[in-house]
């Protein structure tokens, strides 16, 4: 399996953003998607998770109403759509493929990571 993460960029506070991830290939299982973000300094974070069967979401509290995530089976793509950007949503962020039975939030129940996309909020 192989994430291809594009759609980082440089935005002003307050405006909005389109990541994608392109998956190639699959494993035996494949229970969901999610995407992390890593600030320079700071460990990496669970921002989103989509199941990739019924389409169940889950959010960080710090970007619940503000970003969607999305998927479509037959693209083998996901998207992260992020609105009201922030500064502090600056980060490098990471689509993974999840296998493992485990917690969502937890980067422990992805097997397969995206070489990361940076974006970069201005204030």
């Amino acid at each position: 399996v192989q994430l291809q993460a594009s759609g980082g960029g440089l935005v002003q506070s307050g405006g909005s953003l389109r990541l994608s991830c392109k998956i190639f290939g699959r494993s035996f299982s494949r229970l969901g998607m999610g995407w992390f973000r890593q600030a320079p300094g700071k460990d990496r974070e669970f921002v989103s998770h989509i199941t990739w069967s019924a389409g169940d979401t889950y959010y960080a509290d710090s970007v619940r109403g503000r970003f969607a995530i999305s998927r479509d089976v037959g693209q083998n793509m996901v998207w992260l759509d992020m609105n009201s950007l922030k500064p502090e949503d600056t980060a490098a962020y990471y689509c993974a493929y999840r296998t493992g039975h485990v917690s969502v939030f937890a980067a422990g129940a992805y097997d397969y990571w995206g070489q990361g996309t940076l974006v970069t909020v201005s204030s």
